[in-house]
């Protein structure tokens, strides 16, 4: 605890974005750094609250010790603090920057509203980081002589790989698209996160001794047989991405999409590849000079409005079937855990129609052509209220509503029947029910991640290769240093 009265005397402040109108012109990030002065001030706000929610299971998935590293910060110990933050967090860089920072709702101050700023001051420890020259290849003092193949280069498979290298092993990692990085560089905006930072990730892993495998489609251009035959363990991080299923008519029209082809679409245009790639349609989407409607009101929707603005919509509307929820929540029954409450994101800011508590209940158009999608309002059980019908102008549609597991073709269908009738009804790849071992129904291999555990956050997935990997090291090795 760095200040003793630092959060009655400082009052919490995050960093600024550039305006609205000027970021819209650009798809590079525009989140305006805070000084180090001003950044050792917030993490002097931190408080010896004695039971710090926010690296408990309530707060940070991957346990940062976030008040050690704010007493580091505000002493000016900017490489202690990264040393401390990188030994529970593999890639602070990443979460400090799309991470919605849930130790900061279970912060003992965010029970008046203004908890510490826990992720300005991790993104702050991460970028410190690199400008002093301590992100470096950290390769291990001896080979334990195993092989590990790691299928999928999203943060579970980086993360699973960096601890596997560091631990002695050799790692060699097979991602499907042509640069790694998964969903994390072609799903998430550059304008929310600049592909840079994994370039120099990978950059730092190989010279651990990771060897990245790019453009080849296990299940397809390799059977899981030949690698599992080839390596001492084989570790499955596919990810999720096979859109939910909205049951909404779309009547033959051209304009509608799901969300992720979008955004993966854009993803590798702003990164100059060809738009069209394995698994994702070579049709170009663009959104310059229509009018866009959004239905759904999570990340991936909020994704979607940012990068049509971005492109030049006139019009970007949000449908949420959800009602609109509370300014503020009731902190008695939900502390210290994420809240339902009204939350605006940066892109939703930049000008979004948001409409709450409405069904989607079909597509129209003429000729094939959409002009416009049709809904109503809903009831409490979110039944559409008869009478209540309307029609809002679309040239163009998307459907972001979710995940509902992983792409069954390609490595699952590989995999056999072994693998599918150990899945969830989500088609999520079922493991232990300890969440200890990672091992599948099928010897040797092991899976991690959304492919596992559902749609979640990036720090989910970080945590979950970091004890993959180390279950892994433990059935290898007998005995494993590696951190759970």
């Amino acid at each position: 605890m760095g200040k003793v009265t630092g959060f009655l005397e400082i009052d919490r402040q995050t960093h600024k974005y550039q305006p609205a109108s000027d970021r819209i012109r650009h798809f590079r990030e525009f989140t305006l750094p805070m000084s180090d002065e001003e950044v050792g001030k917030q993490s002097a706000r931190c408080m010896d609250c004695g039971i710090p929610y926010c690296h408990g299971p309530t707060g940070c998935p991957v346990h940062n010790q976030i008040p050690d590293w704010n007493d580091l910060v505000y002493s000016g110990d900017w490489e202690g603090a990264a040393r401390n933050l990188h030994s529970t967090n593999n890639f602070p860089e990443f979460t400090g920057r799309i991470c919605p920072a849930p130790c900061e709702e279970a912060c003992t101050l965010n029970l008046e509203d203004a908890p510490v700023a826990i992720k300005t001051i991790e993104q702050a420890i991460a970028d410190k980081a690199y400008q002093l020259g301590l992100i470096k290849p950290q390769p291990p003092k001896q080979k334990t002589g195993k092989r590990v193949a790691v299928i999928g280069s999203g943060p579970a498979g980086m993360a699973a790989a960096q601890q596997l290298s560091r631990a002695g092993h050799e790692v060699h990692v097979f991602e499907r698209e042509s640069r790694p990085g998964g969903l994390m560089r072609y799903g998430i905006p550059d304008f929310k996160m600049e592909k840079h930072w994994i370039d120099r990730r990978v950059e730092q892993m190989q010279g651990e001794g990771v060897t990245f495998f790019c453009g080849v489609n296990v299940g397809v251009d390799r059977k899981l047989s030949d690698i599992s035959a080839e390596y001492d363990a084989v570790l499955y991080c596919g990810g999720s991405e096979r859109p939910r299923e909205a049951g909404i008519p779309r009547n033959g029209l051209g304009g509608i999409y799901d969300a992720m082809p979008y955004l993966v679409q854009q993803n590798r245009r702003v990164g100059r590849e060809p738009i069209g790639s394995v698994g994702w349609p070579s049709e170009e989407i663009w959104a310059g000079g229509k009018h866009v409607v959004v239905v759904g009101g999570g990340d991936t929707a909020s994704d979607c409005v940012g990068t049509a603005f971005r492109q030049g919509a006139v019009k970007v509307t949000q449908l949420d079937i959800r009602p609109q929820p509370p300014k503020t929540e009731n902190k008695l029954e939900v502390w210290p855990y994420w809240a339902t409450k009204m939350r605006t994101s940066s892109s939703q800011a930049e000008g979004a129609i948001r409409e709450f508590q409405i069904a989607t209940l079909e597509f129209v158009g003429e000729d094939g052509v959409l002009t416009g999608v049709r809904c109503a309002e809903v009831d409490e059980a979110r039944k559409p209220i008869p009478g209540t019908d309307f029609i809002i102008k679309a040239d163009l549609a998307f459907i972001a509503i979710g995940f509902a597991g992983p792409i069954a073709d390609g490595f699952l269908k590989d995999a056999g029947e072994a693998l599918a009738t150990k899945t969830d009804r989500r088609g999520n790849v079922s493991v232990a029910a300890d969440d200890q071992t990672y091992l599948t129904s099928i010897e040797k291999l092991y899976t991690a991640g959304d492919v596992r555990r559902g749609q979640s956050l990036v720090v989910w997935a970080i945590r979950e290769g970091r004890q993959a990997a180390r279950a892994i090291d433990l059935d290898l090795m007998g005995t494993t240093t590696l951190p759970r």
